[in-house]
C-alpha cells in the first residue's frame, strides 16, 4: 500500500480534539498553500478561507454549529465562505490576474473572459450560489488529503446554522455565505473515535468500469 493511501486509512473525522495542541506555523501555512492551489472550475476560485483563532469568536460561533467542542478545542476553525454575487466583475478579475501572471495581452483573453460570462452570469441566482459553494467543497477536499499526508487531524463539518455563522462572521449582506466548515489540530487520547475501523463501500460496490 502506498503512504498517500496510508494516511488517508490514518484520517478520520476527529471529534475530540486536544486544546493544548496547536498547530505548527509551518504546517498551518502548508494547508493554505493546499487550499490555494485547489482545482475549482475554470480557476475562478469562487470562495473565500476564513481561518479563526480568535478564542472568544469562536465561543461564539459554538452555538451556531449544535455546541460540538470541535469549534473551541481545535487548534483552528476553519470557514469556507463562497461568493453568492458571482458575476462580470470576478470574471474580469480572474482575467487580470491570468494577464500579469503569464505576461499576456488583455485582448487576447477577451474571448475567454467573455465565454466565462456567458455561462457563469446568466445563471439563476439559486444555481449559480450552489456552483460556488461546490468550489469551496472541492478546496476542502484537498485541504483534507494535505491535512491527512501532513498528520494533522480534521473534521469536516456541515452541523451548522448557516445564516447564524454569517451574521457572526459579519459575511450578510456582502455577498458572501458560510459553505462548509473544518477544524484542524491534533486528536485527544480520549477520542475514542480513532480506533473505530473505517467503513467505506467496497471497490465492486462503489466502482463500475463501462
Amino acid at each position: 500500500m502506498n503512504n498517500y493511501i496510508e494516511k488517508l486509512q490514518w484520517r478520520y473525522a476527529t471529534k475530540k480534539f486536544d486544546p493544548a495542541k496547536k498547530l505548527e506555523k509551518e504546517k498551518l501555512e502548508t494547508l493554505k498553500e493546499a487550499i490555494r492551489l485547489s482545482a475549482s472550475s475554470y480557476g475562478l476560485q469562487p470562495y473565500k478561507v476564513l481561518i479563526i483563532e480568535d478564542p472568544e469568536l469562536r465561543k461564539k460561533l459554538r452555538p451556531a454549529a449544535w455546541d460540538q467542542p470541535q469549534i473551541t478545542d481545535a487548534s483552528q476553525l476553519i470557514v469556507f465562505a463562497h461568493d453568492t454575487n458571482f458575476g462580470d466583475q470576478q470574471i474580469d478579475a480572474y482575467i487580470n490576474n491570468v494577464v500579469e501572471t503569464r505576461g499576456l495581452k488583455k485582448e487576447d483573453l477577451a474571448g475567454y473572459g467573455d465565454f466565462m460570462k456567458s455561462k457563469i452570469t446568466p445563471l439563476p441566482e439559486a444555481r449559480k450560489s450552489a456552483w460556488t459553494a461546490r468550489q469551496a467543497y472541492i478546496a476542502l477536499g484537498n485541504m483534507l488529503s494535505a491535512a491527512a499526508h501532513l498528520e494533522i487531524d480534521a473534521c469536516p463539518m456541515e452541523g451548522f446554522e448557516v445564516d447564524q455563522f454569517d451574521q457572526i462572521l459579519g459575511l450578510t449582506g456582502k455577498g458572501w455565505s458560510t459553505a462548509v466548515i473544518a477544524t484542524v489540530g491534533y486528536r485527544s487520547e480520549e477520542d475514542d473515535t480513532q480506533h473505530y475501523a473505517k467503513v467505506r463501500k467496497s471497490e465492486k460496490e462503489l466502482f463500475e468500469t463501462i
